[in-house]
């Protein structure tokens, strides 16, 4: 019974020992890891079906959409320390026509517990006047001007009856990098600190983010189709960025 106990005294510190170097070992600033982006599409709480279903915007004027895709990028990581990590290279375009889109995989993530994110809602300045590029900037893509060298950075397209252009079309496409007509806005959100993002090397978490397709006609200023159904540019599209800026994503969840 004695040396039963004796050994079970030296078995307990080796064990824990091992099982605290494993838990060093997934966070080490030299592992890296991956984690998902999920993006749900919605139109102030209900499910975005392209085509079909007839929403409401907030002057209570019925519309449909066809078209909704969009840009993030320069997505940044931050831990409860301060430290930060950015993504290189994150240029990602989310279209509702493409399923596979609103699932992305973000690989080579250095371990350990992320309290922030950020990212640019649209393309960054530079990226604006590099000219034509590739992957998710390939102007094949539809969301480039080559009129006027820049990117569109949210595209929604649709129709509303109140809508007074051809068609009772709605376009927008909003983009544009100079002031005063700037739409560069960028996202942020804080993560629960109980559940943050945990990066580790054996597991490979999932964020789930909201986004509002309705959040374009409301929240600085309520848009009403009968005046407002056509922008590329300009200042009717920084009221429209200014719009989203606060109201187009919410990160609903964390899986860890």
């Amino acid at each position: 019974m004695k040396i039963s106990q004796y050994l079970l005294a030296l078995l307990c510190p080796l064990i824990c020992l091992t099982s605290c170097k494993k838990d060093a070992d997934e966070i080490s600033t030299d592992t890296k890891s991956s984690f998902t982006l999920e993006f749900e599409h919605q139109v102030n709480g209900a499910a975005l079906a392209l085509n079909t279903t007839t929403y409401k915007n907030a002057k209570g004027e019925d519309f449909k959409i066809n078209v909704f895709k969009y840009y993030v990028s320069n997505i940044k990581l931050s831990k409860a320390d301060g430290t930060t990590y950015l993504i290189p290279e994150s240029y990602l375009l989310i279209d509702e026509s493409k399923p596979a889109s609103k699932l992305v995989t973000i690989n080579d993530v250095p371990t350990g517990d992320y309290t922030k994110i950020e990212y640019t809602i649209g393309v960054d300045y530079a990226r604006n006047f590099a000219g034509a590029q590739t992957g998710a900037l390939d102007p094949i893509n539809g969301m480039f001007w080559t009129w006027n060298s820049g990117y569109i950075f949210v595209k929604l397209e649709g129709t509303s009856p109140q809508s007074t252009a051809a068609n009772n079309l709605l376009t927008f496409h909003i983009g544009g990098v100079v002031d005063p007509n700037n739409t560069i806005r960028t996202y942020s959100t804080e993560i629960n600190a109980a559940n943050p993002l945990r990066i580790r090397t054996d597991a490979k978490p999932n964020m789930h983010f909201i986004v509002n397709a309705a959040s374009l006609f409301t929240g600085t200023s309520d848009v009403s189709f009968a005046s407002l159904n056509f922008t590329m540019g300009g200042a009717n599209s920084v009221i429209v960025a200014n719009n989203y800026a606060k109201g187009l994503f919410r990160l609903d969840h964390i899986h860890n």
